[in-house]
This record gives C-alpha cells, sequence and structure tokens, in this order.
C-alpha cells in the first residue's frame, strides 16, 4: 500500500499560458478502459485499451496499475484518440489528462512525454480525484473522501478546500476479483486505506468526511455488493458518483471547459458533461 506521506509531490501542473487555445480534449487513460471527452460532446470514447501487439504484462494493454508499461502502444492509442476528436492539425488545443493521485514519476514524465508528442499548446495535469470532486459538483464543500475503484487500482483521498489533505492507493481492483466470490478483499482494502489515514489524521478532515460520506468513483462503485460491504463496514452512508465509471473524465472536462471559457473560445455551456 503507497501512501501521500511517502514524500511524493501531489497536484494539479499545468503549462501557463492559455492565450490562443481553441480546442481540446479531456482524457482519463486507465488499466482497462480509456475514455475521452470532447466539448459539445460529452463522454466521446469509451473503449478498451488493448493493443493489438501485447506487452509483457499482458494481452495489449499499455497501462497497468496505474503505470504506463507499453509506451510505443500507448502512443499509438493517444494519437488514434487526438486524430479523432481534434485532427490532424493540433495548433491551439489544450489536453487535460487525469492521473492516479498517487501516480509515480516515471508514469507522470511518460505521460506527458506522449501527450505532448500530440502536438497540444496545453497540457494539464490533474489528480482523479480532485476530477472526480470537480463531477460531483458544489455540493462536495468541506472535507471530502474520495474512493476511485478501479480496474487495477484503488485509492482513497481526503480532500481539503479542493486540495489533497492525504492519500493512499493499493494494487487491488476490479480485476483481481473472482465473479464467483463475494468482493471481500476490495471491501477490507479500502477499509484498511481509511482506517490508516483516520489514525494519522489530527486535524479532524476524515472523521468529518466520513460523517459527510465518501463519494465512490470507478467501475467499482457501480457494483452494489462493494458500496453495500463498504457502507456496513464503515457504518456510514455511501455516495456512488452519477456514472461513476466516466466520473472522473467528466470532472476533467469540466476544468477543460472552464479553461476554454476564458481564453474565450468555449461554446455557452450547456450543462451536458457526458
Amino acid at each position: 500500500m503507497r501512501s501521500l506521506h511517502e514524500g511524493r509531490r501531489l497536484g494539479l501542473s499545468a503549462r501557463r499560458g492559455h492565450r490562443g487555445v481553441t480546442r481540446g480534449l479531456a482524457l482519463d487513460l486507465g488499466s482497462s478502459r480509456t475514455r475521452v471527452w470532447v466539448p459539445g460532446h460529452g463522454v466521446l470514447a469509451d473503449t478498451d485499451v488493448r493493443d493489438d501487439s501485447g506487452t509483457e504484462y499482458g494481452p495489449g494493454r499499455p497501462v497497468r496499475r496505474g503505470r504506463i508499461v507499453d509506451p510505443e502502444s500507448c502512443g499509438r492509442l493517444l494519437g488514434r484518440i487526438a486524430d479523432t476528436a481534434l485532427g490532424t492539425d493540433r495548433t491551439g488545443t489544450v489536453i487535460v489528462v487525469s492521473h492516479p493521485v498517487l501516480a509515480g514519476a516515471r508514469h507522470r514524465a511518460e505521460a506527458a512525454e506522449l501527450i505532448a508528442g500530440l502536438g497540444p499548446t496545453t497540457v494539464i495535469a490533474l489528480d482523479s480525484a480532485r476530477a472526480a470532486a470537480a463531477c460531483a459538483g458544489p455540493r462536495t464543500g468541506g472535507p471530502l473522501l474520495v474512493v476511485d475503484i478501479g480496474a487495477g487500482l484503488t485509492e482513497v483521498t481526503v480532500l481539503v478546500d479542493g486540495q489533497v489533505r492525504d492519500a493512499r492507493q493499493a494494487e487491488t481492483g476490479l480485476d483481481d476479483l473472482d465473479p464467483a466470490r463475494p468482493p471481500t478483499a476490495v471491501v477490507r482494502t479500502v477499509l484498511d486505506m481509511i482506517t490508516e489515514m483516520w489514525k494519522q489524521d489530527r486535524h479532524g478532515a476524515v472523521l468529518g468526511a466520513l460523517r459527510k460520506g465518501p463519494l465512490l468513483t470507478g467501475g467499482g462503485a457501480a457494483r452494489s455488493d462493494i458500496t453495500d460491504g463498504i457502507a456496513v463496514r464503515l457504518g456510514v452512508p455511501v455516495r456512488p458518483a452519477e456514472d461513476p465509471a466516466t466520473a472522473v473524465v467528466r470532472g476533467a472536462g469540466l476544468v477543460l471547459s472552464s479553461v476554454l471559457r476564458r481564453a474565450g473560445t468555449a461554446p455557452a455551456p450547456t450543462g451536458e458533461t457526458g
């Protein structure tokens, strides 16, 4: 299990200067699915990330457990996405890409290099917890506990005033579950991470967030056996995000729309985020 206290810097990073930006896309590159959000269209793609060539890590998945393990295949995937969503001329575009809260330096560097190769003017990297919170809306004011259960990773993050206060990550996800058995391992992993965070919390943020109820995202949040198990073990209600599998990319899309509006290039918002 990894934690924020290992000393890694977290948060949103951006190449400054949005002047001249005219188009863009939001991207959530996961272990099993890649999701793309485009202004005016919502979630344009929700596709399997497998590449025909395959990798030593599995059947052609260029991203595993929050890490890019096959940059060449990942680059081809991103190129196809950019060609479809932005066209071949990417001059004056912006890409918002989400990443796991505790994504390693190598993953972040490789993702930045691959996306820079697409030719966008501006690249914004946004952690998945804050993207999910953006999608959830203003009702998430105050401390917020975000539980993201994906195919290969499970992360628990405490946000305070929109900033990451603490985070935990475990390389356990939906891919590790036996369809014939209850999802005990994932539920126990989430409970262990929350308990560890609560023990180290000196400011009451975790308790405050628990009273409000954790926000659940990722594919695991769409499974009632997982959400019910977490709620029963915690003894508090949980709040699965609307369409939890796309919550992160839709939240990244809201950040993208804000950037484009500030640049004066985005159409008037329609309220459609996916």
